[in-house]
């Protein structure tokens, strides 16, 4: 099993830092850090000691919920993630009009000029997915397969 469990003090980090960039204040969830430092959400009823047996037993290669990445100093939220923590977010929002909507979804880019970071996506009451600005443009990282096709 290729996966790190987050323990208490790094969790609280991340948290910070979640809280800083998004307004996010809580993670009821057990952490696991898996490759291309991805963290992943599990809330099942396993302990830790309890997957770490069977990982012994069979190869377990995913666990939770693809929650987060590491990119340099900041996160970027997965697609799921902002709608699972979408109460909490209150920082760093994008609210996007129809026409706007409607490139996201196809996996466009968005002409936003923002200081450079990375922002959540909203249109009307539903968050989208997260993207990246190079200053010029929103960078898209909703993923392929969730794509509308063009």
């Amino acid at each position: 099993m290729n996966i790190h469990f987050i323990k208490t003090p790094e969790k609280r980090e991340i948290i910070e830092k979640l809280q800083e960039q998004f307004g996010i204040e809580d993670l009821p969830f057990l952490l696991v850090e898996s490759g291309k430092e991805k963290i992943r959400a599990f809330s099942g009823s396993l302990s830790k000691d309890e997957i770490a047996k069977i990982a012994q037993i069979t190869k377990v290669e995913v666990l939770g919920l693809y929650l987060l990445k590491k990119e340099n100093n900041e996160f970027r939220l997965s697609l799921d993630a902002t709608n699972l923590l979408s109460r909490q977010l209150t920082k760093n929002i994008i609210e996007i009009s129809n026409e706007q909507l409607q490139k996201w979804i196809r996996g466009n880019d968005l002409e936003i000029k923002k200081p450079r970071g990375v922002y959540i996506i909203k249109y009307k009451e539903d968050f989208i997915g997260c993207g990246k600005s190079n200053e010029e443009k929103i960078f898209n990282y909703v993923p392929k397969d969730r794509r509308l096709k063009k």
